[in-house]
């Protein structure tokens, strides 16, 4: 196997944030912010993007995922004390932050709450805030249906599918790597998957209207799973926020990505 090297951060509470590092050690410091679920380790074609750019790239499991600690009950507003105590062990004064899909909250909260360290923040197929009205989801049939839904993946890759659901490759079965991504995400990452479901239909700790760092929105025209709804809303609240468009869906190419961190280097920015 030849997973990137992780790291871990223990906070004076005895809990743990596990990440890896991407990019240049050099490069202008990013925290990424994973979709729901995924884990710390990366594609391999992302991580090639990553080392393209100028910009190192800090990918953390928020808590619940992988090998950081559960916090049950954490709101998106949160992972803005989980990237300050990263950034902090990292020395980094200002850095930028980059979420995709369920992961762009929780980077919109950073931009939000860390307002004099977030330099600017990208997000990629992110969603809205929950409606006012949006019953609460009960933890239990929450925790059922996903576990059904892992099943059903792990089910796909047993049976010679690939990592990715529903786009064409080889048989993750065939890749350690990938089997080791996806046990992360679909049956290591269920507290974490569970926890984020829960977070993300309740309210989130901060107002979008209060972020006045640049923001980036990018979404996809034939995004499956996010409909386009979620940006004109994230763009209507974000006085700062500018949309980007690309043909393709919930999950773009690599060259996107490579746009993507291209516009997190503060000369771009």
């Amino acid at each position: 196997m030849t997973l990137p090297e992780s790291s871990q951060l223990t906070r004076p509470d005895g809990t743990v944030l596990r990440y890896c590092e991407y990019g240049q050690a050099d490069g202008y410091p990013v925290v990424f912010h994973s979709g729901s679920p995924s884990t710390r380790w990366k594609w391999p074609t992302l991580i090639e993007a990553m080392r393209r750019s100028e910009l190192r790239v800090l990918a953390y499991d928020r808590p619940g995922y992988g090998g950081s600690t559960r916090s049950p009950g954490r709101t998106v507003a949160d992972a803005a004390n989980d990237v300050r105590a990263l950034a902090d062990a990292h020395g980094w004064n200002q850095f930028a932050v980059f979420g995709g899909s369920g992961g762009g909250p929780h980077a919109l909260a950073c931009a939000a709450l860390l307002t004099d360290r977030v330099t600017a923040c990208a997000v990629l197929s992110g969603v809205k805030p929950a409606d006012p009205d949006t019953p609460p989801r009960e933890e239990a049939e929450l925790r059922s249906r996903l576990a059904e839904v892992s099943a059903d993946i792990m089910g796909r890759v047993n049976d010679g599918g690939p990592e990715l659901p529903g786009t064409p490759g080889p048989p993750a079965l065939d890749d350690p790597d990938a089997m080791a991504r996806l046990r992360a995400t679909f049956v290591d990452g269920t507290d974490g998957w569970v926890d984020d479901s829960l977070a993300l239909a309740r309210p989130w700790g901060f107002e979008l209207e209060t972020i006045t760092v640049p923001v980036g929105v990018w979404r996809g025209t034939d995004d499956a799973h996010v409909s386009a709804e979620h940006s004109d809303h994230l763009l209507a609240h974000i006085a700062t926020a500018r949309g980007h468009v690309y043909s393709g869906g919930h999950i773009p190419g690599v060259d996107v990505y490579q746009e993507i961190y291209d516009w997190l280097h503060p000369d771009a920015a």
